[in-house]
């Protein structure tokens, strides 16, 4: 089994001003001071790729920021399984999320490893 190469289609999302806002809140920010931005793969709900969350380790993360999305602009994600191998039992598998703005200029790219044991 390997989904390695594998890309999810595209999700499109507007910015929420008030959402932000009430994040920014409820992590002691200044709302003032910026956007939060979050991706949510698509990559968990794929029978294909069979990720079973009883054995899964969220072993990693990084961003890669251009700049942080501004409330009230849309941007798009899509995912992609950049790796997908196993060793002595333990399935890691590295998923890589690119995000743009409506002109398709990158904000971020995010990628993480997850452990799954057998």
């Amino acid at each position: 089994m390997g989904v390695a190469g594998k890309s999810y289609p595209g999700v499109s999302v507007a910015i929420e001003p008030d959402r932000v806002a009430a994040f920014a809140r409820a992590v002691g920010a200044d709302p003032a001071d910026g956007s939060l931005g979050a991706t949510a793969p698509q990559l968990f709900g794929d029978a294909e790729a069979a990720i079973d969350f009883d054995r899964l380790l969220h072993a990693e993360q990084e961003f890669e920021w251009t700049r942080h999305p501004r409330p009230g602009e849309r941007v798009s994600s899509q995912g992609t399984v950049v790796a997908d191998t196993s060793r002595r039992g333990i399935r890691l598998v590295t998923f890589q999320t690119d995000t743009t703005d409506d002109k398709g200029d990158p904000v971020c790219r995010s990628r993480a490893l997850f452990v799954i044991r057998s």
